[in-house]
């Protein structure tokens, strides 16, 4: 038994020494190189920030709208609703944001509605839509705010991101910083 229990005790005390401190210190050191310092990406606005890569909840009709969120884009809580494509809750929560959608799009058709507009991501924080899915809500927003469709068209241009290194991913635009954008618009 104690040829068992010293190397325990000893191996014990290493395992803490290395996770405890120098993991620690290297995990955090790392992060003081990346924007941020470690503190997530931020972003100030009318003096008010607002955190980039959380998503955001914005249904009013004024704006574009963002991914649904499992989680009620709660970053403390953050997950999936890990339903399966076949799950009649998901696919009737599904049809219930197609036909908001539609609703407030009129002139849209089923078709035309890209997939990250009506389900969650795997995070329920998605900050990102596709470009056709801002491209989708230009009309309803156009005659709310009054805005030419080409000065929206524009706009989500220039709010695209291109994917990593032209191959990882693809185009899509931060709902956040779109939406801000828009609001100064508004003011100009």
């Amino acid at each position: 038994m104690k040829s068992n229990l010293f190397p325990s005790i000893r191996l014990t005390l290493v395992c803490l020494a290395f996770f405890c401190g120098i993991y620690t210190c290297a995990v955090w050191a790392v992060a003081q190189l990346a924007p941020g310092q470690g503190n997530g990406l931020t972003m100030n606005s009318e003096g008010k920030s607002y955190h980039i890569n959380i998503g955001q909840a914005f249904n009013s009709d004024k704006y574009f709208w963002s991914r649904p969120s499992a989680v009620d884009y709660d970053a403390a809580g953050s997950g999936g609703s890990n339903y399966g494509p076949t799950n009649p809750d998901h696919l009737s929560e599904v049809e219930a944001r197609i036909n908001n959608l539609l609703k407030y799009n009129p002139n849209l058709s089923k078709a035309e509605i890209p997939s990250d507009l009506v389900t969650t991501s795997g995070s329920g924080l998605d900050p990102h839509i596709s470009v056709q899915a801002a491209n989708i809500q230009v009309d309803r927003i156009a005659k709310i705010r009054g805005l030419s469709e080409k000065k929206l068209q524009q706009l989500i241009v220039s709010n695209t991101e291109k994917a990593l290194l032209g191959l990882f991913g693809t185009e899509r635009i931060n709902v956040l910083k779109l939406n801000l954008e828009l609001d100064q618009l508004d003011k100009n």
